[in-house]
């Protein structure tokens, strides 16, 4: 009896210890892929925080010098393209993202709703009211 256990023990080990492995593999790639997923959001939360400080920053210091309109959005795309390089790489904004954006802001600080100006003013704002 003993020698059958022990043969049938030698031949199950094997098998067992391959299911083991493949279940202990299958947790770990879950854990390391939910793990990329939660931090990989996190990073890019503070990417998109970064960007759009890194806007409003630009809108304030182009309306302290005087710039206003389209000017005012220009510069501050030019101020975030330079203090936020990585944040723009990685999040790839498409094309006028960052255009609306700068608007937004400017819409904000200036405490209008909509556009807060006719794009292609020539720099002249032209706030509407709020509603």
């Amino acid at each position: 009896m003993n020698t059958l256990l022990n043969e049938l023990y030698t031949a199950a080990m094997p098998l067992l210890l391959q299911a083991l492995s493949a279940l202990l593999t299958a947790f770990l790639l879950w854990a390391a892929n939910t793990a990329r997923e939660r931090w990989g959001m996190e990073i890019s939360a503070r990417r998109r925080e970064a960007l759009h400080s890194a806007l409003m920053s630009g809108i304030l210091a182009a309306l302290g010098r005087g710039l206003s309109g389209q000017d005012a959005v220009r510069t501050a795309i030019d101020h975030a393209t330079k203090s936020t390089p990585d944040a723009i790489r990685k999040l790839k904004p498409a094309p006028g993202v960052l255009e609306s954006i700068a608007e937004g802001k400017l819409g904000e600080v200036m405490g209008v709703s909509g556009p807060p100006y006719t794009i292609g003013g020539g720099g002249q704002s032209k706030p509407q009211a709020k509603r």
